[in-house]
C-alpha cells in the first residue's frame, strides 16, 4: 500500500492551561506565608499593583482625620500622635498588663536620652540583639584553636556537615575526598573541634556525644563504655541482659543509667537555629449565641490588593510607543486577574472549611473521639467542586478553634467498620481510643494489643490486631512486653 500525504480536519477537546489558569491553581494551593511571598512579588513587578490601605480614599480619610485632630486639639498632627496611652491603643488589655505595658502617656520625654540631635543617636540596629548560631559559635572557638590554615579549611568543612542538635552528620571520607585531604586528617580536626563547646557537640551519634560528656567528667570506664554501646538494650528494658553485657549489679547499673539520663543528648539545642515559622490559622471556628459554629476567615492572612484604576488610565493616555502600550495592558490584566484569583482563593477556602466543620460539628463540640471518617470525595461532592481543588485548598492551611489548631487535613480521616453494623468510626477517634487505654492501664495489668482489640469490640468497634499494633506504633507507644520491663524496672 502507498503511503500518500494529505490533509484531514478532526475535531476535539483539550484542556489548555493559560498562565492566569496556572496562576490561580498555584495560588489555591500555597499557604498564607507563601502568599504574602508572592503578592509582595506581584507588587513590585506590577506598578499598577497596590495594597488596598495605601488606596487614595485611605489616604485622603487619614489626612482628614489628621487636620480634624489639629483642628479640634491645636497640635500638629505630629504631636497630636504622640499624646497616647497604652490604654489607647489596647483597651482590650487586662489591668494588670497595662501596669506592665505601662499606661503614661507616649510623651513623657523625661528620661528620653541626653538631648543629642536624632544624627548623632545611635540607629536601631545598634540596639537589636542577635542570637549566635551554634555554627557561628563553634566558627569562633575555630579562629582561636591555634590550627593551621588547612586544618582550619577541614574545621570549617566539618562544621558546615551540622544540624540543629550539634551532630556532625557528614562523611570523613567524603569529605576527605572534597578537600583533598588524607580522611587520618579530617578525623584529627574532628576530634579538635569535639573537644568545642558545648560538651558533645561535633558527635557523629548518640553513643559518642554522651561519651564526650562523660569523658569530660572523668566518667567513662569500660562498664560505661559496654553501656553505650548496647543503649537499644537499655531504650527497650532489658536490664538483665544489660547487666550482663555490662558486668555490673543491679544497684550500679541503676547509677549508671541515672548518669546517662543526667546528660544531654542535643548538645546544640540551646543555640538559635533557623527562625521557626509560627503557624498563622486561615479560618477562626467560634461558637455562636445560638449555639451554631460561626466559621470566619483571619483577615489578617489575606493579603488585600487592587487595580489603581487612575494611574492606569493617566499613564495609557500617556504611552506612545507600542511596547509601552503592550506592556501597561499586560499589568492590567495580570492585576485585575490577581485580584479576582485572590477573592476567589479565599472565598472557596472558606466554603471548604463550613463543609468541613458541618461534617464535624462532633469534634469542635466533644473532642477527638467524635471524629467522623471523612474524605475529599465527600466535601468535594457536598460543595460541588472537583476532588483535586478541596485537596490543594486543604494542603498548608491551619484551622483554629477552642481545642487548638488543627490542618485542614486532619479532619480527613479513614473509617473502621462498627462491630454491629452501625456507623462507621474514624481511624483518627479509634487511635485516640487506643492512647487512652493504655494512659490509663494499671500497672498490675498491661494491656496487650489482643486485649484492647477486646475492649474495642466490647465497644463496638470491629478492629484487627495488626491495626491496633500499627496504631500504637504511630503514637510511638512500646509494646505491652516493653512497658512491662519498663515498670519492673522503675523506668
Amino acid at each position: 500500500m502507498a503511503m500518500i500525504p494529505r490533509l484531514e480536519l478532526r475535531q476535539g477537546q483539550a484542556l489548555v492551561m493559560t498562565p492566569q489558569l496556572q496562576q490561580a491553581i498555584k495560588l489555591l494551593q500555597l499557604s498564607n506565608f507563601e502568599l504574602q511571598e508572592f503578592v509582595e512579588g506581584e507588587l513590585e513587578r506590577n506598578p499598577l499593583l497596590e495594597r488596598e490601605e495605601n488606596s487614595a480614599e485611605a489616604q485622603t480619610k487619614e489626612s482628614g482625620d489628621a487636620e480634624a485632630l489639629e483642628f479640634e486639639s491645636g497640635t500638629t498632627p505630629a504631636e497630636a500622635d504622640l499624646d497616647v496611652s497604652v490604654a489607647d491603643l489596647a483597651p482590650d488589655l487586662s489591668q494588670n498588663e497595662l501596669a506592665e505595658a505601662g499606661a503614661a502617656p507616649l510623651t513623657d520625654w523625661s528620661k528620653a536620652g541626653s538631648g543629642k540631635s536624632f544624627d548623632d543617636l545611635p540607629g536601631i540596629e545598634d540596639s537589636l540583639s542577635e542570637d549566635i548560631n551554634l555554627s557561628d559559635h563553634l566558627d569562633a572557638q575555630l579562629t582561636q584553636a591555634g590550627l593551621t590554615p588547612v586544618q582550619r579549611i577541614i574545621g570549617a568543612a566539618l562544621i558546615d556537615q551540622l544540624d540543629d542538635w550539634g551532630y556532625m552528620r557528614g562523611d570523613t571520607r567524603e569529605i576527605a575526598d572534597q578537600l583533598g585531604a588524607d580522611e587520618e586528617e579530617v578525623l584529627a580536626v574532628l576530634a579538635i573541634c569535639q573537644g568545642f563547646e558545648p560538651t558533645g557537640v561535633m558527635a557523629r551519634n548518640i553513643p559518642e556525644c554522651l561519651a564526650l560528656q562523660l569523658k569530660e567528667r572523668n566518667r567513662l570506664d569500660p562498664a560505661m563504655e559496654k553501656l553505650l554501646a548496647n543503649l537499644d538494650l537499655m531504650a527497650k528494658g532489658h536490664m538483665e541482659r544489660l547487666q550482663a553485657a555490662c558486668g555490673v549489679d543491679r544497684e550500679d547499673l541503676a547509677e549508671m543509667i541515672a548518669e546517662i539520663r543526667a546528660l544531654t543528648p542535643k548538645p546544640g539545642a540551646a543555640f538559635g537555629g533557623a527562625p521557626v515559622q509560627t503557624v498563622a490559622p486561615d479560618v477562626y471556628i467560634k461558637l455562636g449565641p445560638d449555639g451554631t459554629w460561626m466559621v470566619e476567615l483571619n483577615s489578617d492572612t489575606m493579603p488585600r490588593v487592587l487595580m489603581n484604576q487612575r494611574y492606569y488610565a493617566t499613564v495609557s493616555k500617556t504611552a506612545k510607543r507600542e511596547e509601552d502600550k503592550a506592556f501597561l495592558t499586560d499589568c492590567a490584566a495580570n492585576a485585575s486577574w490577581l485580584v479576582k484569583s485572590l477573592d476567589q482563593r479565599a472565598r472557596t477556602i472558606l466554603k471548604v472549611a463550613r463543609e468541613i466543620v458541618r461534617q464535624q460539628d462532633g469534634f469542635f463540640a466533644h473532642g477527638v473521639a467524635h471524629l467522623r471518617p471523612l474524605n475529599l470525595k465527600t466535601v468535594a461532592a457536598a460543595i460541588d467542586m472537583h476532588e483535586s481543588t478541596v485537596s490543594r485548598v486543604t494542603s498548608n492551611k491551619y484551622l483554629a478553634c477552642a481545642r487548638g489548631v488543627f490542618e485542614l487535613k486532619y479532619f480527613f480521616t479513614a473509617s473502621i467498620a462498627s462491630a454491629d453494623g452501625g456507623e462507621a468510626y474514624s481511624a483518627e477517634a479509634v487511635r485516640y481510643q487506643i492512647k487512652g487505654l493504655i494512659e490509663h492501664e494499671q500497672p498490675q495489668e498491661i494491656l496487650s494489643d489482643d486485649r484492647i482489640v477486646e475492649i474495642l469490640n466490647e465497644r463496638g468497634i470491629d478492629i484487627a490486631r495488626r491495626t491496633v499494633a500499627k496504631y500504637r506504633e504511630s503514637l510511638r507507644i512500646p509494646s505491652s512486653v516493653e512497658r512491662k520491663r519498663k515498670i519492673a524496672h522503675g523506668l
